[in-house]
């Protein structure tokens, strides 16, 4: 779908943000694909992407704790494919993500009104100029997304999932409905679609209405239920981000915790 068309629909588009404190982090460990491994080419374009000497300054610097090298071979994005950055924050993903798939992929940019405010002028600096060509902009409520049917390869969430449970007592975040957003997502999903999630572990059990507000986590048992009751179907899980050290009952805006939080990262396909 061309950037053009995001325009006609009418939605608001802009950048990007995050939630409404610095964006969250992640954790040290061994890398472990937990199916089956990605094609050699898909290494190769995420290699090709980390290296690219047209990165934004910074960008580089959060490679490493970010785990991007295992997160998006993981995705198994190929050239040409379609794919939305779900509350794509500062871009860091977007723009990988734009390198991978190419000048005859494209990249939808998704946030909602709240992460486009934090963002401030990241989405200029970033996409100004037409610097990123294969990047559309879209911000617009979770419920209400124009995603058109059948249009995406892809979906990635990082570090954002959680947001959709967000219910801070400051107003600072909309009432999101995590099966609504979904339901707009998922029928834009080609069949054979994959959705990588990656996000902070809560503690098993925990409510995600509470953990979310006090901690920024989810309990994995959430978003594996969610996205299946959304019609996918669990397609393996990356331990590359586990962190067993992790204390789940730290915000993981903590400078304890924060960049070694135990991050989970589940992958999805859309049957």
């Amino acid at each position: 779908m061309s950037a053009l068309r995001w325009f006609l629909i009418g939605v608001a588009i802009a950048g990007l943000s995050a939630c409404s404190k610095s964006p969250p982090e992640s954790a040290p460990t061994a890398a472990a694909p937990a199916s089956t491994p990605a094609p050699a080419a898909a290494t190769s374009a995420v290699d090709a992407a980390l290296a690219n000497p047209n990165r934004m300054p910074g960008d580089a610097a959060e490679d490493a704790w970010r785990h991007s090298a295992a997160v998006l071979t993981f995705l198994n994005l190929k050239p040409g494919a379609h794919v939305v950055d779900y509350f794509s924050a500062g871009g860091y993903n977007t723009e990988l993500l734009s390198y991978i798939v190419g000048p005859q992929g494209q990249v939808v940019a998704y946030n909602n009104a709240p992460y486009l405010k934090f963002a401030a002028d990241k989405p200029e600096k970033r996409y100004g100029g037409n610097r990123l060509p294969n990047v559309a902009q879209l911000t617009t409520a979770p419920e209400e997304a124009p995603f058109e049917p059948n249009s995406l390869d892809a979906a990635l969430f990082v570090l954002s999932y959680h947001d959709l449970y967000w219910r801070p007592k400051d107003g600072s975040w909309p009432t999101t409905d995590p099966a609504k957003a979904l339901a707009k997502l998922v029928p834009a999903l080609k069949s054979g679609a994959t959705v990588v999630v990656v996000d902070h572990a809560a503690k098993p059990g925990s409510d995600p209405l509470v953990g979310v507000d006090a901690l920024h986590r989810i309990d994995p048992a959430v978003v594996k239920r969610d996205f299946e009751a959304a019609g996918l179907v669990a397609d393996g899980e990356l331990d590359a981000l586990r962190n067993s050290a992790d204390d789940y009952l730290k915000p993981v805006f903590d400078p304890a915790v924060q960049h070694k939080t135990d991050r989970f990262v589940m992958r999805f396909k859309k049957p």
